[in-house]
């Protein structure tokens, strides 16, 4: 099956819904597609209309779906895009269905994902990562009364922290690896976003019980078939917490596999885009935390640029773009206040798993140069998850750079993989 659109918008977060809207609304014909059942994204997973107004970022939430809604747009959930087999258009699956879409102009607005550091232990039942645990809570997973340790770097550990206290959990502590010096100078930068300090100030009053420490990280979990404590070190000296539920995560990493498969240029970490959010492939525009870990906000905004772009409204994209540079600051400043410690590199032991898919050690990788001396000897990184875990961990623990992508970028069936593409004939729509 195939379609093409003007516009197509892969990824329905915030900076996804809005390029979708805007471009919409100019009466292009657009697809966003995502592959969670709903849209939202992260940030706006599970918000609900009759309650999402309840929520930090919910009436912008209400507001974009529902211009979103005036619109247009075909919304496909549940589809995800694994390959790129010709020029303009994606390869698409669902549920084992195999689809085609072709596009004018494509807007990648994948998001981003937790760092995952390995450490001993963290394979064990009741490890998670700390977003993760949140989302799994939202789905319905009873946390009423459940012991949790919160631990790695970025202002994600508070948010989980307070949306885990309103569905009973008991938060044991909150370690956060980043120094205290370092937070108070992010602290200052933002007395010019005041509202920012207040979503910050508002997660902690809302767990100010729990006990918050900066310089401090988790350098092991033990249990016996499932976590029963976690070790803590502030560099100088270690105690131990039980617990039931670990969430640990260091920060975000942007989804890059999109931007790579169509090699996209990556500079430190993130997309390069123009001032219209173009990326060095002509018509390939990214949004959101693929240029830089910002926000809700940053997202909103680079997502309307890039949709008035791609619809041809370029004078009104510029308008917006000369708004960009306070977000781009603000993302370079939070950068800088939760990178990683080096001691954080020496947290695994030889017999830590580094590649869970493929049960790699770290004294297996030692042996390697390169990320992709790794896959070869060891097939770290070729499991189902291919490399989105332990490749951002090596990366960070061994220096290795990873270029270039290969498709499927997500696991697919060997028949989507093997379909032909057909000639499309529907100009719009499906």
């Amino acid at each position: 099956m195939t379609a093409r659109f003007d516009v197509v918008v892969v990824g329905a977060g915030p900076g996804g819904i809005a390029a979708a809207t805007v471009a919409a609304e100019t009466g292009r014909s657009v697809c966003m597609l995502d592959d969670n059942a709903s849209h939202g994204g992260q940030i706006w997973r599970g918000f609900r209309a009759d309650a999402a107004w309840k929520y930090p970022h919910g009436r912008s939430f209400l507001d974009w779906t529902r211009r979103l809604q005036r619109t247009e747009c075909e919304v496909w959930n549940g589809w995800q895009a694994i390959d790129a087999p010709a020029k303009s258009f994606l390869r698409l699956e669902h549920d084992g269905e195999t689809r085609d879409i072709g596009f004018d102009n494509l807007i990648l607005a994948t998001g981003a994902r937790e760092r995952f550091l390995p450490f001993p232990g963290w394979t064990l039942p009741g490890v998670m990562g700390a977003g993760g645990l949140q989302a799994l809570v939202k789905s319905g997973l009873d946390a009423e009364g459940k012991r949790v340790v919160l631990a790695g770097s970025g202002p994600l550990l508070l948010a989980v922290a307070a949306g885990l206290t309103k569905f009973g959990a008991r938060i044991a502590g909150i370690y956060e690896q980043a120094r205290l010096g370092r937070l108070a100078a992010f602290g200052f930068s933002l007395l010019s976003q005041p509202a920012k300090l207040l979503e910050g100030a508002r997660y902690r009053l809302n767990t100010s019980y729990a006990p918050y420490r900066t310089g401090c990280w988790v350098v092991r979990a033990e249990g016996h078939g499932r976590l029963e404590q976690v070790t803590v070190t502030d560099g100088r000296k270690q105690w131990t917490l039980t617990c039931d539920w670990l969430g640990s995560g260091f920060h975000l990493v942007p989804n890059l596999e999109l931007p790579r498969l169509f090699d996209c240029r990556i500079t430190e970490g993130y997309v390069s885009v123009d001032d219209l959010q173009q990326s060095s492939v002509p018509h390939v525009a990214c949004v959101g935390e693929l240029t830089g870990i910002g926000g809700v906000e940053k997202a909103l905004l680079e997502g309307q640029i890039a949709g008035l772009a791609a619809a041809g409204r370029d004078r009104e994209a510029h308008a917006l773009a000369r708004h960009r540079g306070q977000f781009e600051r603000f993302a370079m400043r939070m950068d800088r206040a939760f990178a990683l410690r080096p001691e954080l590199r020496s947290l695994a032991d030889a017999e830590t798993l580094i590649c869970r898919c493929e049960d790699i050690t770290h004294a297996a990788l030692q042996e390697c140069g390169s990320w992709r001396e790794a896959k070869l000897h060891t097939r770290c990184g070729m499991g189902a998850c291919q490399g989105r875990i332990c490749g951002t961990a090596a990366e960070f623990l061994f220096g290795w750079e990873r270029t270039g992508m290969r498709a499927p970028v997500l696991p697919a069936k060997a028949s989507t993989l093997a379909a032909e593409a057909e000639p499309f004939e529907v100009v719009h729509g499906s």
